[in-house]
């Protein structure tokens, strides 16, 4: 039983969602780099399951950890090293893509415009000294986007084969520590009195479809993953009656977790 994975013995109490008197409406928003140009953007998250449970899966999991008998296997400071080796090297690699683009595109509009002079033309001169400086930006891009790929692949190869071992141990571990969360889980929801919801975000990033609940207390759990870590949400909610209660998960409220 991993700590990420909610049971699926609770799969049955996860029902559709019938008329409620309390609407929880999530809008699951990130930053991201911006495709276009420097800074960044926000991305909304589409397909995402969102859970609303009126338990703490975390208080769960920290008790049963606490209660077993030996530590969970930590990640060692070398692994998380080498990973972060991993994402650097993975980053040159996509900036000298992105540049090499650039420069491509640039070298083709340089030659679609001599095409429009002849070639005694001073005009079609300073574009001709134009494309030769570009062409030899390009070719040295080439050549250090092709080493930033070879070195990125060299270490995700070694990283990977530390993170299948580490993994293997870390769920072994999970299995002991958390079999009991299942019943653990049950046990509370009923204690609650109240039902537990799952939906999926729109395009736009927003649940509300299924998340009609009786008031009370909850938490909204979703999890995303990037390349290296995922994004993980576990966040307090105060259900009342009324107008809708509005939940924004974002990079900012987020916790960041390494994916093995």
């Amino acid at each position: 039983m991993r700590r990420r994975n909610l049971p699926l013995a609770l799969g049955l109490l996860l029902a559709g969602a019938a008329c409620r008197p309390a609407q929880v409406v999530v809008t699951v928003q990130i930053q991201k780099e911006n495709p276009a140009g420097d800074g960044t953007v926000v991305f909304p998250l589409a397909n995402l399951e969102v859970q609303l449970l009126p338990y703490d899966r975390d208080q769960v999991f920290d008790s049963l950890e606490a209660a077993h008998s030996t530590p969970e296997p930590p990640v060692p400071e070398q692994l998380l090293t080498a990973r972060e080796n991993v994402a650097s090297a993975q980053e040159r690699w996509q900036i000298g893509e992105r540049r090499w683009n650039d420069l491509h595109d640039t070298l083709q509009k340089i030659t679609e415009t001599m095409q429009e002079h002849s070639r005694g033309e001073a005009r079609y001169v300073a574009l001709f000294r134009e494309f030769t400086e570009h062409e030899a930006q390009l070719r040295r891009v080439e050549a250090e986007t092709k080493a930033a790929f070879a070195e990125f692949s060299e270490l995700q190869r070694a990283t990977l084969r530390q993170s299948d071992s580490l993994r293997l141990l870390r769920d072994a571990w999970s299995d002991e520590a958390f079999a009991d969360a299942p019943a653990v889980f049950l046990a509370k929801l009923r204690a609650s009195g109240l039902e537990a919801r799952v939906d999926t975000t729109d395009p736009s990033g927003v649940a509300r479809e299924n998340l009609k609940v009786e008031p009370g207390r909850y938490w909204v759990h979703a999890r995303y993953e990037l390349p290296f870590t995922e994004l993980y949400w576990n966040v307090p909610v105060q259900v009342k009656r009324g107008d809708p209660v509005q939940v924004r998960l974002t990079s900012e409220n987020a916790e960041e977790r390494i994916k093995l």
